[in-house]
């Protein structure tokens, strides 16, 4: 289902996005539902990414493992040759 809204453009902006549809066959309000889809997405993820980066930062901070950067680097380059490969030992618990 689809709702209707309304947005107020500036000129140039309206003209830019005009533009772009005509380049690429599209309508301009289909480049702006990509365009408002795109951001959306990225700020959901934006927000998932710092909550997991502090869920893991207090992980870390009850003790959970810790991997040298290097070590994974390295872990991660070898499971492209070998899918099997022994994962880093971490050093601190």
């Amino acid at each position: 289902m689809t709702a209707s809204t309304t947005i107020k453009l500036p000129e140039k902006l309206k003209t830019r996005i005009a533009r772009i549809a005509k380049e690429s066959g599209k309508s301009p309000h289909g480049v702006m539902v990509e365009a408002i889809e795109r951001e959306v997405e990225r700020t959901e993820r934006h927000r998932q990414f710092v909550k997991d980066a502090l869920a893991a930062d207090k992980s870390i901070d009850a003790g959970a493992d810790v991997y040298a950067a290097d070590d994974v680097h390295a872990w991660l380059q070898q499971l492209t040759k070998d899918a099997k490969a022994g994962r880093p030992k971490p050093w601190r618990k």
